[in-house]
């Protein structure tokens, strides 16, 4: 069986400075490096793929819609190359793999009504034979994820809350029913009581169209929340992968250990007491050139950690770690 979405050891490399007549001058940045994974197209689940600002986490989304090509390496979709399907039929490729986005200010177009979004969804795809029947699928899907037609119809994105706007991109997700969507910190800018209201039509669409999602966030909490698998990302590497809750239970890896002990504990009684200790690092200095991407933070590197970078191995089943304390 095909896979729904398979990345084989994709970078991406940025100039970046450097004069346009000058062959070769400038700097150039590896946003990600050798990133190779799997989604499975055999049961719909949710992929979280985690790390810090700058780790690479919207360069792998990017790619993946086709919105930026790799530098090397291939992205496949049930099997085939995803430019060639750009390419040669953009609209299957865009109605199975669909985005939502981190800032719900910015999606629409502030000049037209926030039905037209869905309208031209239906009629781009051919989803209604006449106008009573896409107006039925639109009501259908605003109800669906919670929104309330006589609300939502007829109003503008600024009369939109940023939760509403939000579950508007689900209910477009809803009407195309796509195999795969990318969800780029889609809660970040959204109330703490707005964001499990989300999550749970996310799981929705999963549990009930049998879309899978590749979640995209910095919070652990979230990723724990909601998603089957975890990627953790440090620099443009996957670092460990495997499933979530063992991974927030046992962290193999000395960088996702340090996520995980930065999650607060919501008990009063269990009072983070000791100092915090941190060194002045500036971000230039965060990204390594050679060996470990974590060396320069890591209470275990060696020698060897600033010489090479670790491959990313199994030692568990369905447990993958990059580090050399794991090597037999």
């Amino acid at each position: 069986m095909k896979e729904l979405l398979e990345l084989r050891d994709v970078t991406k490399i940025f100039k970046v400075g450097g004069g346009l007549g000058v062959l070769g001058a400038g700097k150039y940045i590896k946003a990600v490096e050798n990133i190779s994974f799997v989604l499975p197209s055999a049961e719909p689940q949710v992929t979280a793929i985690v790390g810090e600002s700058g780790s690479g986490k919207t360069t792998i989304a990017r790619l993946i819609l086709g919105l930026l090509r790799p530098t090397s390496g291939e992205i496949l979709y049930m099997g085939k190359d995803i430019f060639e399907m750009l390419k040669d039929n953009p609209k299957e490729y865009r109605r199975n793999v669909q985005a939502i986005f981190q800032d719900p200010y910015a999606v629409f177009n502030p000049f037209y009504r926030v039905e037209r979004v869905l309208k031209v969804v239906i009629e781009k795809f051919n989803l209604a034979s006449n106008s009573e029947e896409a107006e039925s699928k639109i009501i259908e899907s605003l109800e669906a994820m919670g929104l309330r037609p006589q609300d939502i119809i007829g109003r503008y994105p600024h009369q939109l809350s940023g939760g509403e706007r939000q579950r508007l991109m689900l209910a477009r997700a809803f009407l195309i029913k796509p195999r795969l969507l990318i969800a780029d910190e889609p809660v970040s800018m959204l109330d703490v009581s707005l964001r499990a209201i989300f999550l749970n039509k996310l799981i929705e669409l999963k549990n009930k169209l049998g879309t899978s999602c590749l979640y995209i966030t910095h919070d652990l909490n979230i990723a724990h929340y909601i998603a089957d698998k975890a990627l953790i990302l440090c620099h443009g590497k996957i670092i460990e992968e495997g499933d979530m809750k063992t991974i927030i239970n046992e962290p193999l890896h000395p960088y996702t250990k340090l996520l995980v002990d930065s999650i607060p504990k919501p008990n009063p009684k269990e009072r983070w007491r000791e100092r915090l200790k941190t060194d002045v690092i500036g971000f230039k200095e965060l990204r390594v050139k050679k060996g470990c991407p974590f060396n320069l933070r890591c209470p275990f590197a060696s020698e060897k950690c600033y010489e090479k970078t670790p491959s990313l191995i199994e030692v568990k089943p369905n447990r993958k770690v990059a580090c050399f304390l794991y090597e037999s």
